[in-house]
């Protein structure tokens, strides 16, 4: 069993590089290799090496009093959307936000490896990341409180979002506008943060086409890189179809911007021609007047730093699951099927 007493020089000699290495890895240097980083890593969660600074904080019974939040992209509108609602929850709390921002899947499994034994934040808020098992075990191990917004683990507190009733209500209100060839464009289903929104909203989407008697057709449903210019270039290969379709579903505001784009670069009319629903309710949906579903982004940043200060306070709480539940948000961008279009 690892001993806490362990020193830097036992992981470094684990490790087989020197104590100064050890010491830019635990600061975060840029200058150390990703090779020599994880065996760096890997050695301090063997022996369980807790730095001594944040050994004397824990023997203290102190705090770091900092909430950490793991977030991929951060810039995008949505994320931003629920940053609001976590920073406007603490501004009254005794709580600083420490923001860990992830760009790629090695640096997100680095920061679950490492933000545990650096002890520097009370807990930790995930964003639309979902740890593996080794992972759970390893927050538990460092007893780093975890909730998770956007994402699923039965042993940790978490918010998911209604994202398959989302599908399928943004595809039965243009059903019921007269729609049938429905096309959904989505963010890559098999995208290596296992990101699952998009596949759930994809279930949705396919459950309300079966619930009307709509066979599913594969070429209505166009998958790329998250992003308005992609979402662009997809619209267009949409169009260029023998039989395009008249109404179209994205996966999120961002695309459904770039799917307006092409649609008025081909000379058609939104809702005129195609009808447009999108996907999170970002502040310049309301400006652009987009039919959009809303997934309450910052009521849920709100609900997710209740759930940590929850955790932090009762230690044993029981783990539960909530469910955020999503609306229509009906404006201009959706209208019923025209007729000379069909």
């Amino acid at each position: 069993m690892a001993k806490n007493s362990s020193t830097i020089r036992d992981v470094a000699e684990l490790a087989g590089v020197g104590v100064g290495t050890v010491s830019r890895v635990l600061n975060e240097s840029p200058s150390v290799s990703a090779e020599t980083r994880r065996k760096v890593l890997a050695a301090i969660e063997e022996l369980n090496y807790r730095p001594s600074s944040v050994a004397r904080l824990l023997s203290s019974g102190g705090k770091s009093l900092a909430i950490g939040l793991i977030v991929p992209f951060f810039t995008r509108p949505a994320f931003v959307e629920r940053l609001r609602g976590i920073e406007a929850s603490l501004v009254n709390s005794p709580y600083n936000l420490v923001l860990y921002n992830v760009e790629t899947p090695e640096h997100q499994q680095e920061l679950f490896e490492r933000v545990p034994y650096e002890q520097r934040v009370d807990g930790v808020i995930v964003m639309s990341l979902y740890p593996s098992d080794a992972d759970v075990e390893r927050f538990a191990r460092y007893n780093l409180p975890v909730v998770l917004v956007d994402a699923y683990h039965p042993q940790l507190p978490s918010l998911t979002i209604d994202d398959i009733n989302g599908g399928r209500l943004a595809t039965q209100y243009l059903i019921d506008l007269g729609h049938t060839r429905i096309a959904y464009l989505s963010d890559d289903i098999d995208s290596p943060f296992r990101f699952r929104a998009s596949a759930r909203r994809l279930q949705g989407y396919q459950q309300a086409l079966t619930d009307n008697g709509i066979p599913f057709n594969p070429e209505y449903h166009k998958q790329g890189e998250h992003g308005r210019y992609r979402a662009r270039h997809l619209t267009t290969e949409l169009l260029d179809l023998d039989d395009p379709p008249t109404a179209i579903f994205t996966a999120s505001d961002t695309q459904a911007l770039g799917t307006i784009e092409a649609i008025r670069s081909k000379g058609l009319n939104v809702p005129g021609d195609v009808s447009v629903i999108g996907y999170d309710d970002i502040t310049i949906s309301s400006y652009i007047g987009l039919t959009t579903i809303s997934q309450s982004l910052y009521e849920t940043g709100i609900r997710g730093v209740r759930a940590m200060l929850k955790r932090l306070d009762q230690k044993n709480a029981e783990v539960t699951e909530q469910v955020i539940p999503v609306s229509l948000v009906v404006r201009e961008t959706a209208a019923p099927l025209n007729a000379a279009t069909v």
